[in-house]
């Protein structure tokens, strides 16, 4: 039986990152994608509460594959698309626009997307991209994506359920990396709407170089990053020194 994948994101329907990863998932099984309508860039794990989700046709067509949209976010869909689709074998989310690297695992709409899998008992796979001032080529992309599809679907491993992929614009192979954690400074920039009223852009600076074997580390020198995730986030020497010293009070 063919694997059945749901594919995702955060950049919206209309995404070329989307129409990429639906296109080159479609040769390793039964393809559905299910996207937000707009744009969910940095959403993190939001889940609407306050209001019904609906879905609808795409109004693009991804090569004869069934496609939707959900006035939703990525973790939405997912949870949408895993209702609608119980037999969803593994959710891929991407390709995103930009690089979902060190600590903006902990913003990305993406990742959460394949977290959201996870959590529902699936295997969840985000797949992100280098983007400068220009569209990244998905066209020559293509080739690297299904390579890494290859490894992580053609052999599965069952231990291995969450996963963040980062290609950079000419992989020249692929390394498995751990996240990389370093310093950031806060910069907020301020400028002025046509009326004159004030509005900030937020962004971050790295204060530190990537540490070689990470994710930023290996993108930064032309490999496709993999690095396994979990979602227990426990400190678990913090928890063993508390334990200890609880023990002797």
């Amino acid at each position: 039986m063919d694997m059945r994948i749901l594919v995702t994101n955060d950049d919206g329907i209309y995404s070329p990152g989307i129409a990429c990863l639906a296109k080159v998932a479609s040769r390793f099984g039964e393809v559905t994608v299910v996207a937000p309508d707009v744009e969910q860039s940095s959403m993190g794990h939001a889940i609407t509460a306050s209001r019904p989700l609906n879905y609808k046709a795409s109004p693009i067509k991804f090569d004869n594959l069934q496609a939707y949209r959900v006035n939703g976010t990525p973790a939405d869909c997912v949870a949408l698309g895993m209702h609608l689709w119980a037999t969803t074998d593994v959710v891929l989310s991407g390709i995103n626009m930009g690089t979902n690297l060190g600590n903006a695992m902990w913003h990305s709409g993406t990742l959460a997307a394949a977290k959201q899998a996870v959590l529902l008992g699936c295997k969840g796979i985000a797949l992100s991209t280098v983007t400068d001032k220009i569209e990244p080529d998905f066209d020559a992309l293509e080739p690297y994506v299904e390579e890494a599809l290859n490894l992580l679907l053609g052999k599965p491993d069952d231990e291995v359920r969450l996963i963040n992929v980062n290609f950079p614009p000419n992989p020249t192979g692929i390394q498995w990396t751990r996240q990389s954690v370093r310093l950031y400074d806060n910069e907020v920039v301020p400028a002025t709407d046509p009326r004159g009223r004030k509005l900030y852009w937020f962004n971050t600076i790295p204060l530190e170089p990537a540490e070689e074997g990470t994710d930023r580390w290996a993108v930064e020198n032309g490999y496709t990053s993999i690095t396994p995730l979990r979602l227990d986030l426990t400190d678990e020497k913090a928890l063993a020194r508390a334990i200890v010293k609880t023990q002797h009070v």
